[in-house]
């Protein structure tokens, strides 16, 4: 068994396609694929089931993956204990919902990439309700989330910037013709949003329900650019963060309706597990998001 074989293993585990675990790893696909039956035929077990097109890692290859993460762990510990840290190498698994990966950490990842160029960045977009398992399953380094205050034993979380949900709609909808709104205006109204076991999803419920209001109607939906694009055509009333419509607000294809949600509270959250070894990959990582997520927001208020 060799380590190049244990770092292949992680790269398909994670990226659970060989064509682009090649790409990462700058290999053929053929090459990935017979240290893989390697391995495998070394443990005398199947790591991947093959369901058609898609890659799945059996019971057996996500047991393997938690050992393969650790020895690599300690390989890259024991390589910075002997070098500086002025060239870092080596490989970090980040993951975020969709909302995040498109409008937070796309200029995390410029600033980090110049900084160090030798890194290979590993990025999965994994819904928000599944991302703390990743941690605890040791598929990922390094989370952000949407979410409430988190409290977590097993977890170290890190709240970065609170985010502003508001209701955005096509510019000729008849609610921006109130100078003023009640929960009442919204009864009948149809609302665009996540799909149910979203966060915000559920506060949005929640502060709906505590003032009896039952008579709305949901359309449902994976990602932020359908709802936007919906709400755009007069559909409904979009529910979303102000990061997501800062280019259509500008244009003036969606406007923000006059109403603050009472009691939502969400924070971009930066975590990881606690137990983790943070290498200084990891550490740069972190002082990378807080400077580019943290400071950058605050200039903007100045």
């Amino acid at each position: 068994m060799e380590l190049r074989q244990l770092n292949t293993f992680r790269t398909v585990a994670y990226t659970l396609n060989f064509s682009r675990a090649a790409e990462v790893l700058n290999y053929v696909p053929s090459n990935v694929t017979m240290q893989i039956k390697a391995l495998e035929d070394e443990l005398d077990v199947r790591l991947f089931d093959r369901l058609g097109k898609q890659l799945v890692l059996t019971t057996a290859g996500k047991r393997f993956l938690t050992h393969v993460q650790s020895v690599l762990d300690k390989l890259d510990e024991a390589r910075s204990s002997v070098h500086d840290n002025e060239n870092l190498s080596g490989t970090l698994t980040i993951s975020a919902n969709e909302v995040l990966c498109a409008y937070r950490l796309p200029a995390v990842f410029r600033l980090f990439r110049s900084r160090y160029p030798g890194v290979r960045l590993i990025f999965r977009s994994v819904p928000n309700q599944e991302l703390k398992q990743t941690l605890f399953e040791g598929t990922t380094d390094v989370v952000f989330m949407l979410d409430e205050t988190i409290l977590s034993t097993g977890l170290t979380v890190e709240p970065l910037l609170e985010e502003t949900f508001r209701f955005f709609v096509a510019p000729d909808h008849p609610l921006l013709k109130l100078t003023a709104l009640q929960l009442e205006d919204f009864q009948g109204e149809v609302f665009l949003v996540n799909e149910k076991g979203c966060t915000y999803r559920t506060m949005f419920d929640r502060s709906f329900e505590k003032k009896g209001i039952d008579d709305i109607t949901y359309l449902e939906f994976q990602n932020a650019e359908a709802i936007k694009q919906c709400a755009i055509t007069g559909i409904g009333i979009a529910f979303l963060p102000e990061i997501t419509v800062e280019a259509e607000v500008e244009r003036g294809e969606l406007v923000a309706l006059p109403w603050q949600i009472p009691d939502l509270h969400v924070y971009t959250h930066i975590s990881w597990h606690k137990d983790k070894w943070l290498s200084p990959i990891i550490l740069s990582f972190i002082e990378v998001a807080r400077e580019v997520i943290v400071i950058e927001e605050e200039n903007k208020t100045v």
